[in-house]
């Protein structure tokens, strides 16, 4: 069952989620957290920001997922991004990270604060805990209407239970912790959620301060809410989540292939390329070929790799690799560079009515290519049947390479040649070498008989 891990907001506690969980339980394994300095671990006092990070990311460790989301709250959500970070650079025992959401979040920048309100929510704390009233007056300004009794009295009586010093140390310090250049940008689905009616972390400072970190990240408004949503809208929340986990899970490695990129056998830096590889181009990657030309090149991969790969990922990895210049460092004489190549190619197959042919039809024109056929040249002029046949056997190339490289066809076929190394001085390397004789960390023993 995939792990849910929810971080909370300042002066909150793990039990703010109570009715998103009772919503989730049953599909998740929900594990709401209290944050050092609040609800039963109050007595931890206040932690900076790197520290925070390095109690979530051992409580992570410690429950050993395989595969993951972290939820993420206001003054949670900070935490959340720079732990997804730490995932994105290979950090053990992280690997497992599907998705993230952020719930009225808190970015990896200086949190953006009426620096009045600040200092009003300073003075409740400044010479104890706050008062009940001082409390009310906190959980009636991040709503949108009056909550429940029982939530009410919920909500206030976290605020009041907040640690003093971790309450001032968060506003005067840990908001204002400037971690934009370690958060960089996080490859993993982001569903960024924002209050309708939230004032300072609403949905114009969601796209402003969080949505630039996650390139394939997305953004919800949740109407008849302000910044407590947990509270305010848990259904909804609920099933805002259950939707994006869903939807991040379903491109999620295999657990057993994870557990061993996330074992002592692979290196950080390993461990960082197969994800980032994983997780494909961002959104925003700059792209060569035209709509119509991905449209040819995905047929294409149909036939090359037909029922192995997904035609479109693929295509969108080949386009992007070819504007970034990125190749295998060589290309036959007599074509063009791989760009002008590529391009000139599928506008010839395009223009030749290659789509518009029935599959057997496209398929004996590719093996006429492959063969190098003399009536190639004739059928798919200007180009020559030597130049189209090297044209072909580089995009084979090219289109098996990409699908090859991808951590979800190493997994498909049992490929665990990444995991012989480390970051220990001593490298782990093979003890058996006979045929059929896999050793007990290898992917292919683990496969029933």
């Amino acid at each position: 069952m995939p792990t849910l891990f929810f971080l909370h907001a300042l002066g909150a506690s793990a039990q703010e989620w109570d009715a998103v969980v009772a919503r989730l339980r049953d599909r998740y394994d929900c594990v709401a957290l209290d944050m050092p300095g609040f609800g039963d671990a109050a007595d931890a006092g206040y932690v900076d920001v790197a520290a925070a990070v390095a109690w979530f990311t051992r409580e992570v460790r410690a429950r050993r997922p395989d595969r993951w989301l972290i939820v993420g709250h206001s003054m949670g959500g900070k935490i959340a991004t720079l732990v997804a970070a730490q995932a994105r650079e290979g950090v053990a025992g992280l690997s497992g990270l599907a998705g993230v959401v952020l719930v009225a979040a808190s970015p990896p920048a200086p949190e953006p604060m009426d620096e009045d309100r600040r200092r009003q929510m300073l003075g409740w704390f400044a010479d104890g805990p706050a008062s009940e009233a001082q409390a009310r007056t906190f959980v009636a300004a991040n709503v949108a209407a009056d909550l429940p009794p029982a939530m009410e009295a919920r909500a206030v009586a976290d605020v009041r239970r907040s640690h003093r010093q971790a309450w001032l140390g968060w506003l005067e310090r840990g908001s204002r912790e400037d971690w934009s250049e370690e958060a960089g940008r996080l490859p993993i689905p982001a569903l960024i959620l924002a209050g309708g009616e939230d004032g300072d972390l609403g949905e114009e400072a969601q796209r402003r301060w969080n949505l630039p970190h996650y390139p394939n990240g997305r953004i919800a408004v949740v109407a008849d809410a302000a910044h407590l949503l947990p509270y305010e809208q848990p259904e909804r929340l609920a099933d805002l989540i259950a939707a994006h986990a869903e939807h991040a899970l379903a491109s999620a490695l295999p657990a057993a292939f994870l557990n061993l990129l996330g074992s002592a056998r692979v290196s950080a830096q390993t461990r960082r390329l197969l994800l980032e590889r994983h997780a494909g181009p961002a959104a925003d990657a700059r792209t060569l070929l035209t709509d119509r030309q991905v449209e040819i090149l995905k047929l294409l991969i149909a036939h090359v790799l037909p029922d192995a790969a997904d035609p479109a990922d693929l295509a969108r990895r080949i386009d992007v690799a070819l504007a970034s210049g990125e190749g295998d460092g060589w290309r036959y004489a007599d074509l063009p560079p791989d760009a002008s190549g590529w391009t000139m190619a599928l506008d010839l197959l395009d223009q030749h009515g290659f789509a518009d042919q029935a599959a057997a039809a496209r398929e004996d024109l590719l093996r006429s290519i492959a063969e190098g056929a003399d009536t190639v040249g004739v059928r798919l002029a200007p180009w020559t049947c030597r130049q189209w046949q090297h044209w072909f056997a580089d995009a084979r190339g090219e289109i098996v390479r990409q699908w090859m490289a991808l951590p979800r066809t190493m997994a498909r076929i049992g490929y665990d040649g990444f995991a012989v190394g480390g970051d220990d001085q001593r490298k782990q390397g093979y003890v058996r070498t006979g045929a059929d004789d896999p050793e007990p960390w290898q992917l292919s023993a683990r496969r029933p008989a």
